[in-house]
């Protein structure tokens, strides 16, 4: 269930990109036998880089909002997943309840993700009711999007055992709210119903250093399957600990690990006969939305950000303080449509690749975030050609597959966020 898609790029296939490719059968039973010891998140969005000589993963969502993004064409993708998730997690389902964030007043870009994500499961076989745990809404309100359909949201209610709509017993919850607030405690001890996401891959909690540090252990594994370095796929990175923002010498333990950083990724480009500037991200520890990220070539620059940098830097989505961060190898991008520099961003459902879309951004770098307002999304289309390679070429051969490179890198990381659910699930660690 990895499409082949035409992407902005249509230039040769580097030795990265045709190592992957040529190894499909090997890796593709590599996956096959993780998926028998490890239960895939329900669903995962993943930030790709593709500086042509490294292709990483650099964020990974539990909560992906922006399936609205995605092309016509892979919706059946997402449908069939979808039934192949919800039957693995509740054979009998028939009523799901869509959980959304609070920002359904104030956002319509995110009502129409919503919409798209109810359709796909309503088109998978189940009864779908939207339902807010905001405590503002306390009425049924239909809200109306740019296409001129409407999408009725409900509060939600919550029994001593259930949470329910006034007449809608759901035996599934599927959260598309990533808890950056906190934890809401209407959601808490529920019984005899599935919670997806569960609760502890809420940004309340999870870490981007544990994350990362489960796909270290990924990339290594693969990497040594595929005979590559794994440096080859993966971002170098070094948590810093407890920080204060607002104290002149709260970054001290930054400036070191940027320095530390720094410094292994030089050897790597020398190793390599790379040419390009290092450089790295500081980013907030938990959080999304590409909130808080500063991009940094030398330590003495944090020496020198600005009130509004550091007042950037300290904020988060939901107005939460930032109090640990990481330091992370920047990765170029090479991606460009219409000369502004773009991303891939792929989404997944359960164990499958679904589709992706490219994040572009007039005003930002190459070497900067782009998931920052100001954003503008191009989704991925199916190539039209024939699927089939021409005869006596291997396959991905009759033209540069690199989605199927992207959706490779796309699973690892979602791997990693099932070893790091695993390894910070509660009942797990009580037992």
């Amino acid at each position: 269930m990895v499409p082949h898609l035409v992407t902005a790029l249509t230039g040769p296939i580097n030795e990265l990109e045709q190592r992957i490719i040529d190894s499909m059968p090997a890796t593709e039973r590599w996956f096959r036998l993780e998926w028998m010891e490890h239960t895939p998140p329900f669903y995962t969005s993943v930030d790709i880089r593709n500086a042509g000589f490294k292709l990483a993963p650099v964020d990974t969502n539990l909560f992906p909002a922006g399936w609205n993004n995605l092309s016509e064409p892979m919706l059946p993708l997402a449908v069939q997943a979808a039934m192949a998730a919800i039957e693995k997690v509740c054979p009998e389902a028939r009523n799901l309840l869509i959980i959304p964030e609070n920002t359904l007043r104030t956002d319509l870009s995110y009502l129409h993700n919503v919409a798209q994500l109810e359709r796909i499961f309503r088109m998978a076989g189940l009864n779908v009711r939207i339902g807010s745990i905001d405590p503002d809404l306390r009425e049924p309100t239909r809200f109306t999007l740019h296409n001129g359909h409407t999408l009725l949201v409900e509060p939600v209610l919550r029994t001593e055992r259930r949470l329910v709509l006034r007449d809608f017993d759901p035996c599934t919850i599927l959260l598309n709210n990533d808890l950056s607030s906190g934890m809401p405690g209407i959601l808490e001890d529920l019984h005899e119903q599935n919670l997806l996401p569960p609760l502890h891959a809420g940004w309340n909690v999870r870490h981007k250093g544990t994350h990362f540090a489960c796909y270290d252990d990924v990339a290594k594994r693969f990497g040594k399957m595929l005979g590559i370095d794994p440096w080859l796929i993966n971002p170098l990175f070094a948590p810093c600990g407890e920080v204060d923002l607002t104290d002149p010498h709260g970054l001290d333990g930054v400036r070191h690990q940027v320095d530390t950083v720094l410094t292994r990724i030089r050897r790597k480009y020398k190793e390599y006969g790379i040419h390009e500037k290092p450089f790295v991200l500081v980013k907030p520890d938990n959080g999304t939305y590409g909130m808080g990220i500063v991009t940094v070539h030398d330590a003495a620059e944090l020496d020198d950000l600005s009130c509004q940098s550091r007042k950037d830097l300290n904020h988060l989505k939901g107005g939460q303080p930032v109090s640990k961060v990481i330091v992370q190898e920047g990765v170029l991008t090479q991606e460009r449509i219409h000369d502004a520099a773009a991303e891939p961003v792929v989404y997944l459902m359960d164990r499958y690749v679904v589709g992706g879309f490219y994040r572009m951004h007039q005003e930002r770098g190459v070497d900067e975030n782009l998931n920052t307002a100001g954003a503008k999304y191009v989704p991925l289309a199916f190539d039209r050609s024939t699927h089939l390679p021409e005869l006596g070429k291997k396959p991905g051969m009759s033209a540069p597959n690199r989605f199927y490179m992207y959706g490779v890198i796309g699973r690892l990381a979602m791997l990693a966020a099932s070893y790091e659910l695993e390894a910070t699930d509660p009942l797990a660690l009580d037992s």
